[in-house]
């Protein structure tokens, strides 16, 4: 079943926007495919043998490398173009969403009325307090960040999320924008396969992109999302509704969850993590232990840490916290995810680290070899890449008879 969104829900362009688009992702390719390359050249047959003659040492970590990188032109370049492709990715698609807002609006709440009887909700709370690491700032400089509201029943928060991935990922997601979710929930399907889940759990879900893959790789298990934006829920219940994939959704916070105590056999998240202060990661991590049953699966698609890096790969990862708005990013990458682990209760020796390759890209036969094999770091490990990208994941089984 594709999982690509709707025509029903999407805004429509004109050739010129489409063409901005085209444009704008070819451009993001080309900063973060050939001018990253370039500027890797530039530091390994510049920077770094002129910091190891000062220094008598190459650099230690990300920081020593950006103090270098921070004073070349090459970075200040490469800097600059990425900054404006990504305020130009939004660009490209908020006029056709501001242009389509209320017939949007009007298409969601018809599909949220579920006449096709697929079985999904959706949950919003008017009491809710969207937290401050979304309201202070425009998030991946997203104008109105994720949580902003135009009108009753307004979905445009989500449109554009939508809309603009796609233009953000240049095709690295795949097809369907659902690579993340089919690669985590495969690998779990492969891996484990005596693990059998009858509910799972989405936190920070947005648009449902990587929601939707576990509901269809574990077609008899009940799936349920969270997230804190009503305008990104409103979007991806009526998205899951149009492709007929029941799905609950839930406007609430994953630092303090309303579930029940062992309510799910899989608590999952996708590039969520880096974007909550340290004191929020540790507290999603005390409430995934404590919704999760005995023998449940945490399971994070995140960057991997800057222990598992090395420095220049690290500096490179750790870009977006000082240039796109993330400035959690870092600091999280700095953690030791098996800590936060059993900082929340897991035991040691229930985590679990993986590095896959991307299983829509790649597809069953070769996937289903790599699921075992040991986490590689290398310079595709986490990060968009043109030439090839190896997704990154963490987590830890709850003790307890497996479900």
């Amino acid at each position: 079943m594709t999982q690509a969104t709707p025509d029903v829900i999407r805004p429509r362009f004109t050739r010129d926007e489409k063409a901005r688009k085209s444009f704008t992702s070819s451009l993001r390719a080309h900063v973060l495919g050939t001018q990253a390359r370039r500027m890797r050249e530039h530091y390994d047959e510049v920077v770094q043998p002129q910091f190891q003659r000062t220094h008598g040492r190459l650099p230690a970590d990300g920081q020593e490398v950006r103090s270098v990188m921070k004073r070349e032109r090459d970075f200040h370049f490469f800097s600059s173009v990425r900054s404006c492709a990504q305020e130009m990715v939004f660009a490209s698609v908020i006029p056709a969403v501001e242009r389509d807002m209320e017939e949007l609006a009007s298409r969601a709440s018809e599909l949220a009325r579920d006449e096709q009887g697929v079985g999904g909700s959706l949950t919003l709370d008017p009491n809710f307090q969207v937290p401050e690491n979304v309201t202070r700032l425009d998030v991946h400089l997203a104008p109105g960040s994720f949580h902003a509201e135009w009108g009753d029943d307004d979905v445009s928060a989500g449109a554009i999320y939508d809309s603009a991935t796609r233009v953000f990922a240049f095709r690295q997601f795949g097809d369907d924008m659902n690579d993340i979710g089919m690669t985590m929930s495969n690998f779990v399907r492969l891996r484990y396969p005596d693990f059998k889940p009858t509910k799972i759990l989405d936190c920070g879900c947005t648009v449902g992109h990587n929601t939707l893959p576990w509901a269809t790789t574990f077609p008899d298990a009940e799936m349920h999302a969270i997230d804190v934006g009503p305008g990104l829920l409103r979007y991806a219940h009526a998205r899951a509704q149009a492709l007929e994939i029941p799905v609950h959704f839930h406007q609430m916070s994953a630092t303090n969850m309303a579930f029940e105590d062992n309510s799910f056999d899989v608590v999952f998240s996708s590039m969520f993590l880096h974007e909550l202060p340290l004191k929020d990661i540790k507290a999603f991590f005390k409430e995934a232990y404590r919704v999760l049953r005995p023998g449940g699966l945490l399971i994070n698609m995140e960057l991997p840490p800057n222990s598992r890096t090395e420095p220049y790969q690290s500096f490179h990862l750790d870009w977006d916290t000082y240039y796109n708005n993330e400035p959690h990013y870092k600091p999280f990458r700095d953690q030791d995810y098996p800590s936060l682990c059993v900082g929340a209760g897991f035991e040691a020796d229930d985590c679990i680290e993986v590095t896959l390759p991307r299983y829509t890209f790649v597809g069953e036969e070769e996937f289903s070899q790599s699921v075992h094999k040991p986490a590689v770091f290398d310079n595709s490990t986490g990060r968009m890449n043109p030439k090839g990208t190896r997704w990154y994941g963490f987590g830890a089984f709850k003790a307890g008879e497996k479900a």
